[in-house]
Protein backbone atom coordinates (compact mmCIF):
# COMPACT_ATOMS: atom_id res chain seq x y z
CA UNK A 1 0.00 0.00 0.00
CA UNK A 2 1.49 3.43 -0.50
CA UNK A 3 1.91 6.40 1.40
CA UNK A 4 -1.39 8.53 2.21
CA UNK A 5 -2.22 11.50 0.47
CA UNK A 6 -1.93 14.85 2.38
CA UNK A 7 -5.22 16.66 1.88
CA UNK A 8 -5.54 20.37 3.06
CA UNK A 9 -8.38 22.08 4.71
CA UNK A 10 -8.91 25.37 2.59
CA UNK A 11 -7.88 26.94 6.00
CA UNK A 12 -4.72 25.64 5.46
CA UNK A 13 -4.86 25.68 1.83
CA UNK A 14 -4.95 29.53 1.87
CA UNK A 15 -2.44 30.08 4.58
CA UNK A 16 0.37 28.31 2.17
CA UNK A 17 -1.14 30.81 -0.57
CA UNK A 18 -1.35 33.78 1.41
CA UNK A 19 -5.01 34.01 -0.11
CA UNK A 20 -8.09 35.17 1.92
CA UNK A 21 -10.80 32.35 2.39
CA UNK A 22 -13.26 34.73 -0.05
CA UNK A 23 -10.85 34.54 -2.49
CA UNK A 24 -10.22 31.16 -2.53
CA UNK A 25 -14.27 30.65 -2.66
CA UNK A 26 -14.13 33.46 -5.62
CA UNK A 27 -11.88 31.24 -7.39
CA UNK A 28 -13.31 28.49 -6.60
CA UNK A 29 -16.77 29.66 -7.64
CA UNK A 30 -14.53 30.46 -11.50
CA UNK A 31 -13.61 27.29 -11.57
CA UNK A 32 -10.10 28.82 -11.02
CA UNK A 33 -9.17 26.67 -7.65
CA UNK A 34 -7.67 23.43 -7.63
CA UNK A 35 -9.78 20.58 -7.29
CA UNK A 36 -11.50 20.05 -4.05
CA UNK A 37 -13.64 17.14 -2.28
CA UNK A 38 -16.13 17.46 -0.51
CA UNK A 39 -16.42 15.16 2.80
CA UNK A 40 -19.90 14.07 4.04
CA UNK A 41 -19.62 16.52 6.89
CA UNK A 42 -19.71 19.43 4.18
CA UNK A 43 -15.98 20.55 4.58
CA UNK A 44 -13.77 20.49 2.09
CA UNK A 45 -10.11 18.81 1.50
CA UNK A 46 -7.68 19.25 -1.39
CA UNK A 47 -5.28 16.67 -1.90
CA UNK A 48 -1.46 17.82 -2.06
CA UNK A 49 -1.23 16.60 -5.80
CA UNK A 50 -3.91 18.18 -6.98
CA UNK A 51 -2.47 21.55 -5.82
CA UNK A 52 0.84 20.77 -7.88
CA UNK A 53 -1.20 20.27 -10.81
CA UNK A 54 -3.21 23.26 -10.17
CA UNK A 55 0.09 24.96 -9.57
CA UNK A 56 1.64 23.86 -12.44
CA UNK A 57 -0.99 24.95 -14.39
CA UNK A 58 -0.32 28.69 -13.65
CA UNK A 59 2.85 28.89 -15.31
CA UNK A 60 3.45 32.32 -17.86
CA UNK A 61 6.06 32.25 -20.46
CA UNK A 62 8.56 34.03 -20.06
Amino acid sequence: MGAPRERLKVAEFCKEMGISRSTFYEWKAKGRAPRCRKLPNGELRIDRADIELWYDSLEVAA
